[in-house]
């Protein structure tokens, strides 16, 4: 009886269900889209993320930058000091070039040893310690100054005569500083760390046996701009290493953590920094003792900053950046209102077509049905026109995700990073003679590395459980009301509604 009632009902009254219906779908259909690109855009975080910080990487401990001038740090830059014999000297022509390894401005270091509290936490399943230094290298040809008239400023030469060497072969000079990033890192620590994030692409990678070695590990992308190769060899502070792997980030567009990977104990030697490290990486045993571990670290070590993924996230910017915000604010938000417009909808029909039944639920209830069985009728019907509007929404969703997935637009995202900054003067501008500090050369700068990600936007079994849940709750809500409505007819108003 009931069945066929419903079934009766659902026809005779197709425009209601219709509408209920194609609401409820709409609603449905904005929540699976806006759930399943929300994930897409978490996991896009999630491999920038990784390609910098390494996968499984849940927690990282660094120090604060000191500002400059505070406890004697900062100062004006690297300095590049040559002394009167520096360089080698032809044709009127000094040339002179250094390269050394640092921490750069902005970038503190702390005592490796607190990789021993860490490690000692409750929760710590991994933990890895690397040292971030910069390599800025400095080349020139300045003029051969031991050959100028005495008195005579760079460029000037006797009266009556030209000034000769230099770049120009006039008394000018010319120099350049680049520099590129270096991570010293333990080579028996791969399991957690920036190198757990990369694809061998020729060669290998670091091994236990590398430590103390003068071996290198180059970025793909930066091998291919400085034209080096596996076998060949790359000066890094002054010391030859030999280049014995290239690698790129898993996720394809991302770029890696670093330019150069060397061992950490030879990083810690060269730049100075012996028994120091920029960061320790470490991954939780659980991911739900990422919270309390987070908690205790930052208990163990009051001077460091301890942030998790969830933190880091916001380092990211770009248009990545952009669409976090544009799916955690105004989709949730829209999703919120489009969700509730429909259950409004449900209910103000499904009350509407209670009040013009009057005369068939007093007719109903004067031959013998009880108020929890009308009630019954009104919810399954409601229940039934909820579950139509769930299966299509869930259609649409589908479909709209699918859209995503085609379309696959690319985001950027941008990582601030500490690097030196290069410096070129102009040809002919004076740099300086031997024995004279180049001061401000390498100062370290927030460099963006930026990486495309295309945007897919996956559909979890989560997600379609939530779309039928609400389904069912549109349904039973708007059900429950109008089947109150329809419980507190009484036979008397179905006999005026005759009359």
């Amino acid at each position: 009886m009931f069945i066929t009632y419903l079934r009766r009902e659902l026809v005779n009254r197709r425009k209601q269900t219709i509408i209920i219906a194609v609401g409820m779908a709409l609603a449905i259909a904005l929540v699976i889209i806006v759930n399943s690109v929300a994930a897409g855009v978490k996991d896009a975080q999630t491999s920038v993320l990784g390609s910098v910080y390494g996968v499984g990487t849940d927690i990282t401990v660094s120090k604060a930058a000191a500002a400059p001038g505070a406890d004697g740090a900062g100062g004006p830059g690297q300095r590049f000091d040559f002394g009167a014999d520096a360089g080698s000297t032809a044709d009127g022509s000094t040339a002179v070039a250094t390269s050394r390894l640092t921490a750069g401005m902005g970038t503190s270091t702390f005592d490796a040893t607190t990789l021993d509290t860490v490690t000692a936490e409750n929760g710590v399943s991994e933990a890895a310690g690397v040292l971030a230094l910069t390599n800025t290298t400095f080349d020139g040809e300045l003029p051969d100054f031991s050959q100028m008239p005495q008195g005579a400023a760079p460029g000037e030469a006797a009266e009556g005569t030209a000034p000769t060497g230099g770049a120009d072969g006039a008394g000018g000079s010319s120099f350049n500083v680049d520099s590129f990033t270096v991570l010293g890192l333990d080579p028996a620590a791969s399991a957690v760390g920036p190198l757990s994030a990369v694809t061998l692409t020729d060669g290998r990678t670091l091994a236990s046996g590398d430590t103390g070695t003068f071996v290198a590990v180059l970025d793909s992308a930066y091998a291919t701009t400085a034209e080096l190769a596996v076998g060949g060899t790359i000066d890094i502070g002054g010391t030859s290493f030999e280049i014995v792997g290239l690698v790129e980030s898993s996720s394809g567009d991302a770029s890696t953590a670093s330019n150069v990977y060397i061992p950490l104990d030879v990083a810690q030697s060269l730049s100075g920094e012996d028994g120091m490290i920029s960061s320790i990486y470490v991954q939780a045993a659980s991911a739900d003792d990422i919270a309390s571990l987070k908690t205790s670290l930052e208990t163990a070590l009051p001077d460091n900053t301890v942030s998790t993924q969830s933190d880091l996230a916001s380092s990211v910017s770009g248009s990545l950046s952009t669409a976090s915000t544009l799916v955690g604010n105004l989709g949730t938000w829209l999703s919120v209102i489009v969700l509730a417009a429909a259950f409004l909808i449900a209910i103000l029909f499904t009350i509407s077509g209670v009040t013009r039944r009057t005369r068939e639920f007093g007719t109903l209830k004067a031959i013998g049905w009880s108020n929890r069985r009308i009630v019954g009728q009104v919810a399954g019907e409601s229940l039934v026109q909820g579950l139509i509007g769930g299966v299509a929404g869930i259609a649409i969703g589908l479909l709209g995700v699918i859209v995503v997935n085609l379309v696959a637009p690319t985001l950027s995202a941008t990582a601030s990073t500490q690097t030196a900054g290069g410096l070129a003067a102009p040809d002919g501008a004076a740099a300086g003679g031997p024995g004279m500090g180049g001061g401000g050369f390498g100062q370290a700068a927030q460099a963006a590395a930026t990486s495309d990600v295309v945007l897919n936007a996956p559909v979890t079994v989560s997600v379609i459980v939530i779309a039928v849940g609400l389904a069912v709750v549109g349904g039973l809500l708007a059900g429950a009301i109008g089947g109150w409505r329809a419980s507190r007819l009484r036979p008397a108003e179905a006999l005026r509604a005759v009359a």
